[in-house]
């Protein structure tokens, strides 16, 4: 019997703990809404996808190639670049700052950070 009580208790235990970091992941801030997109390590620009109302293209054009970066409220990713892997493009959305966008034939990279808002805007 004891045998049985102590392992209904470890099992409870472990049921309460993957219910506390479900809620724990599901209700932390998602990260940040600024997007920083750099190239050549250098920022070249700061968006304020929480500022963002339309979907909303720019280009990013160095000598090694084109991106062309698409906006809606809330995330970022790299629509089309002329680049042989496409990885960037195929990375889809970004939507949180776990991992940033990386373009490395066009040493192009996109980030979100937590930043208090900017002065320069999409569009």
């Amino acid at each position: 019997m004891a045998k049985t009580g102590t392992w209904v208790t470890i099992i409870l235990v472990l049921l309460v703990l993957a219910i506390a970091a479900s809620l724990f992941l599901r209700l932390r801030p998602a990260g940040g809404t600024i997007a920083e997109i750099y190239v050549d390590g250098r920022l070249e620009r700061r968006v304020d996808l929480s500022g963002v109302t339309v979907p909303t293209r720019f280009t990013v054009e160095t000598e090694r190639g084109v991106n062309v970066i698409l906006c809606e409220p809330g995330r970022i990713r790299v629509e089309s670049a002329d680049c042989p892997d496409k990885v960037c493009v195929d990375f889809g959305w970004l939507q949180d700052s776990a991992a940033p966008i990386v373009c490395l034939p066009h040493r192009l990279v996109i980030k979100l950070t937590g930043d208090a808002p900017i002065d320069a805007e999409v569009g």
